[in-house]
């Protein structure tokens, strides 16, 4: 990110109290003018934060299409975005494969038998697998026409067939892997260090791990990280997972969520449970109104709130609902709970290199004229309307042959292609030619700020 070092600088001490837990219940507003990066900022935190992290992402004025109240879709984002990690300890068998052996009937047709040999430092035993264990441990069907009607064997893997289609293992010796004995989950840790030079080459996603000490049979502690939300959702509809996949969660009555709240209380005061503040960001805030603002004001205060980060261009304007004004269009006593975030527009070295990082994203070859042009149009204009000028530029370079983009080809598309400006300017010299002439009070018409650049 190019800019915005004092927003940036910010951003982090919010991320150390987010980490830390101190801020949940609090509202961030990040503030500024338009194209000033307040999105990229709150992304980049959302990406700092982990995966482990809820961080829900909404625009104010999404509440307004949903089939559901105002209130209802913000506490499901709020709800969204708090995670409970649940702890609970399962048994697992932990080892090393040293030989896979599995057997189908020469028809078949039959029942699939099996043998898994898992080693530790200290033991080595051998296990009977059933059919839901043997489908765990290979892949999909391989290809008829190269292997039909063959016998697969090498040093730790049996494959007996006479039908057209064999099944690869997908667990191999030499691989560290565990099984959950509850559900008969098997994960793939790593592959031996003992195996490192079983093979001449090694894949990067490829990990190597030690084989495991001990009993090959431990009691570990599994944590699960789940949303609110979600479990509202379980608890609400019959198959309400599947609603989860669909979208369609619909309205949910307060009493779910009021034993939904107690029963987390009761997992965290025995430990099973704890609770993960999250962040909620809202952009276009200024689109909410004083009905969603009052409920946000509410919401703050619970014990179970998350991080809110607000996102506006506006400065003072209307509270939408009302005739007051106010700064960035939100009212007072919700702004004097917030910490305001100031964004300041892009100087024109970092609107270069803002530019330029664009043009090497989109693989477009630019002239340094060109690219100091285009930086101009948007010192004068707006830094999104050149990024859009970089694409359609490099179209006309394509289409005469050239090698790169040249100020020949951010002319004609400058002239082709209006800002906002000028079209408000041509709009001031023939706005009686269109319909639904609108004047400003005193008689006049809207001033465009923008002028002509000369090349």
């Amino acid at each position: 990110m190019v800019g915005q070092q004092a927003a940036r600088r910010a951003a982090g001490i919010v991320l150390g109290m987010i980490k830390d837990g101190k801020i949940a219940g609090r509202a961030i507003l990040l503030a500024g003018p338009p194209g000033t990066g307040k999105t990229a900022i709150a992304m980049a935190l959302s990406k700092s934060l982990g995966k482990d992290t809820p961080f829900t992402s909404m625009a104010g004025s999404e509440i307004y299409s949903l089939e559901m109240s105002k209130t209802e879709a913000l506490t499901q984002a709020i709800r969204k975005s708090i995670g409970v990690r649940i702890k609970e300890e399962t048994e697992i068998i932990e080892g090393e494969v040293v030989d896979i052996q599995i057997e189908r009937p020469a028809t078949g047709v039959g029942t699939k038998r099996g043998k898994l040999t898992l080693k530790t430092t200290e033991m080595e035993t051998l296990y009977d697998l059933g059919t839901k264990m043997i489908d765990s441990l290979t892949k999909e069907k391989a290809s008829p026409e190269k292997f039909e009607k063959k016998k697969i064997q090498s040093k730790h893997l049996i494959f007996m067939h006479c039908d057209p289609y064999i099944v690869r293992s997908q667990v191999l010796a030499g691989d560290v892997i565990t099984i959950d004995k509850a559900t008969g989950k098997i994960s793939r840790i790593g592959r031996s260090f003992t195996r490192a030079r079983d093979y001449d080459a090694t894949g990067a996603q490829t990990r190597f791990v030690q084989c495991p000490e001990g009993e090959l049979q431990k009691r570990k502690e599994v944590v699960h990280t789940v949303s609110i939300h979600e479990i509202d959702v379980i608890n609400s509809r019959t198959h309400g997972f599947l609603a989860l996949f669909s979208g369609d969660t619909g309205e949910i009555k307060p009493e779910v969520r009021e034993q939904i709240n107690g029963k987390i209380a009761e997992w965290r005061e025995e430990g099973k449970a704890e609770i993960t503040p999250g962040v909620l960001f809202i952009d276009e805030v200024h689109m909410l109104d004083i009905e969603c603002f009052s409920f946000l004001n509410r919401a703050l205060e619970d014990e179970m709130s998350p991080v809110v980060i607000m996102a506006t261009n506006r400065g003072i304007t209307k509270i939408r609902g009302t005739n007051y004004s106010s700064p960035h269009g939100i009212p007072i006593d919700l702004l004097d709970r917030m910490i305001i975030i100031p964004t300041s527009s892009y100087t024109d070295d970092q609107t270069r290199e803002i530019l330029k990082i664009r043009c090497e994203e989109e693989d477009c070859e630019v002239s340094e004229d060109a690219l100091m042009i285009l930086t101009q149009i948007a010192m004068k204009t707006s830094l999104r309307y050149a990024i859009q000028l970089i694409t359609l530029a490099s179209l006309v370079s394509r289409r005469r042959k050239g090698n790169e983009v040249g100020i020949e080809d951010v002319k004609k598309v400058y002239s082709l292609f209006l800002d906002e400006g000028r079209s408000e300017q041509i709009l001031n010299e023939y706005q009686d030619q269109y319909l639904y002439d609108t004047k400003l009070p005193n008689g006049k018409r809207f001033v465009a700020n923008t002028s002509y650049l000369s090349f």
